[in-house]
């Protein structure tokens, strides 16, 4: 990610410095920043640009592949995993951070339980499913 969005390790957190990266990277993923199938830089070259131990990067790695977020193959190296690839677990926690980001903005916008529930509804309504339209 030296040529990509920054990841930022903030020496006085609470957070230990592997789920930082770990969270960082995850949200660049959902977010689409990091789009299906990019290559993640190799974890010596993440770590040395991040002042980390290679261990560090290494454990944030293996906790974004267990969630289902990155796939690492020899000589490939670690690419973001397609959203069709992610496990049960991986695309509830992932659906449950967006159901919290929306609810959150409709706060924001003053709306109640009932209006995001309708603007729910609407927006289920107004999507077709893969499912219906592959």
């Amino acid at each position: 990610m030296t040529s990509g969005p920054a990841i930022r390790i903030n020496p006085s957190s609470a957070v230990p410095p592997f789920e930082q990266v770990r969270q960082q990277i995850a949200e660049l993923i959902r977010w689409g920043v990091l789009a299906e199938g990019q290559r993640l830089p190799t974890v010596r070259q993440l770590a040395a640009d991040l002042g980390l131990a290679n261990g560090t990067v290494a454990r944030a790695y293996q906790e974004l592949e267990a969630a289902g977020l990155v796939v690492t193959r020899r000589a490939a190296g670690t690419r973001v995993a397609s959203a069709a690839a992610l496990q049960p677990d991986a695309r509830l926690e992932a659906l449950t951070l967006r159901a919290r980001e929306f609810v959150t903005a409709g706060r924001l916008l003053g709306a109640g339980d009932e209006e995001l529930t309708d603007a729910l509804a609407a927006a289920l309504k107004a999507t077709p499913s893969a499912v219906e339209n592959p």
